[in-house]
């Protein structure tokens, strides 16, 4: 959890020196009144973190009291019941959990060099970093990105170097944060962001910086049209994101977009979304070299890849002895003409056209059934005890029912793929307004999961969206 704090202070008659700790200066005064000290509002970004194994290694972290360009020192530090605080002074950033996807491919590589490059500089002094989060960059006014507030392993007591095995969790989840913001068209960007990090064939880390610095010439010159984004939140009461999206690019005529809520609780929900997300996405990209043709080949396509996913969370899950699943919703895309949504459970489809939403995917719940029978309003069911009761998921049976959509698309349409934690939270003519005032869909998410917030925020919000060019 984040918070912003600062020494505003109105109703407090006096006010307190930062400089020489006076605090019976009158507020209305411009100057300490002991040191003369000019006055200046301060604020500070503030992170509380829960996993009390990481609290050692932060701390060792903070004794050494390390500064580099790439970091964002942090200030202070202590614990309260359990929970531990660190402080940085906030100058204004932003945070990169507030970015939606996809980002320009010079953007990308910006931030990889700034990333890499830092962690370099703190695995030559020993730190060893346990992963690198959206939640662990900042971003300056200027677009500069930092680190801050990282998840630490261990310190080396004698600051030697950490090992190459010690390096690759946190190189390899570097890739996976960044493939999350590349374009669904930059297939070679993205194929080599798998190769060089996800099998780890390279833990150079200045191997990996003189890669990037030779590919942006090429890469950061390419652009893409405006059409996709994505975006998810843990919102604003959950410690733990269970929810997944992901995109891929079937081939020059097809691409396959993914949300998936996942359920189980910690190891489980997660897990199952993740998995869910990977294996669609990847069995269709293989099915696709059959090139499929007509209605039938394409849904039965798309038909085998959910159920592909589905058995192989079916088969993890006793592999476990959990009951992991999760919904999951998916768009195929063929031509720019034609989509074939396909749902199970609650995570819903949308279809916008000429400004009027429309919701595709029907909902696989105990609530949904009661509205069809007649028993409750659509209105009811929203805030119907037995809301998150669902009838049908991925990975609780083997070869599960699904439900699939042909949409024939028009020029401007823009279909939604979100989480209940969006359309749980805003009304559907509220999505509706909001898809009509912020024509770019990447800012079009990043104010639909702010009106997730506005609404309670009580669950992760995952949503996608697919334009179709006019």
């Amino acid at each position: 959890m984040f918070y912003l704090a600062n020494d505003v202070r109105p109703d407090l008659e006096f006010r307190r020196c930062w400089l020489c700790g006076h605090g019976q200066t009158p507020r209305s005064a411009s100057v300490c009144q002991s040191c003369d000290e000019a006055f200046a509002d301060r604020r500070f970004l503030i992170s509380a973190r829960w996993d009390s194994s990481l609290y050692d290694g932060y701390k060792a972290f903070f004794r050494k009291e390390i500064e580099h360009p790439g970091l964002c020192s942090t200030v202070d530090m202590f614990e309260i019941d359990e929970v531990m605080y660190s402080v940085v002074p906030y100058l204004g950033e932003g945070l990169m959990v507030d970015e939606a996807a996809p980002l320009p491919n010079k953007r990308v590589l910006s931030i990889a060099q700034r990333i890499l490059g830092t962690l370099a500089f703190l695995h030559a002094q020993g730190i060893q970093v346990s992963r690198i989060q959206q939640s662990n960059l900042l971003i300056s006014p200027d677009s500069t990105v930092r680190l801050f507030d990282l998840d630490i392993n261990a310190v080396n007591d004698d600051s030697s170097p950490v090992s190459d095995e010690d390096r690759k969790p946190a190189i390899q989840s570097v890739g996976e944060l960044l493939r999350r913001y590349v374009d669904v068209q930059a297939d070679d960007l993205l194929a080599w962001l798998y190769d060089a990090v996800e099998h780890g064939e390279s833990l150079d880390l200045l191997t990996l910086g003189r890669e990037v610095e030779r590919r942006f010439a090429h890469w950061s010159g390419i652009l893409y049209p405006p059409l996709i984004g994505g975006m998810t939140d843990v919102g604003l009461t959950r410690q733990l994101n269970e929810d997944n999206w992901g995109w891929k690019r079937l081939s020059d005529r097809m691409a396959l977009f993914v949300v998936a809520d996942g359920m189980g609780g910690h190891d489980c929900g997660e897990i199952a979304s993740d998995m869910a997300v990977k294996v669609i996405c990847d069995t269709a990209r293989t099915l696709e070299t059959d090139r499929p043709e007509g209605d039938d080949e394409l849904e039965s396509m798309l038909d085998q890849s959910f159920q592909n996913a589905n058995n192989s969370i079916k088969e993890n899950a006793e592999s476990r002895g959990t009951d992991m699943g999760t919904t999951m919703v998916s768009l195929m895309v063929v031509d720019q003409k034609v989509g074939f949504l396909a749902n199970v459970g609650d995570s819903r489809g949308y279809l916008l056209r000429e400004g009027s939403l429309h919701q595709v995917t029907k909902d696989h719940s105990l609530v949904q059934k009661m509205v069809e029978r007649g028993r409750i309003t659509a209105e009811e069911a929203r805030h119907h005890p037995h809301s998150n009761i669902l009838l049908r998921t991925v990975g609780t049976e083997r070869d599960i029912d699904i439900d699939i959509f042909r949409v024939e698309f028009e020029p401007g349409d823009k279909v939604v793929m979100c989480s209940d934690g969006l359309w749980g939270e805003v009304e559907d003519r509220d999505i509706e307004s909001i898809l009509n005032t912020y024509n770019d869909p990447r800012i079009a998410a990043r104010e639909l999961v702010r009106a997730a917030h506005h609404g309670g925020g009580k669950d992760n919000v995952t949503l996608m969206i697919v334009s179709v060019p006019t």
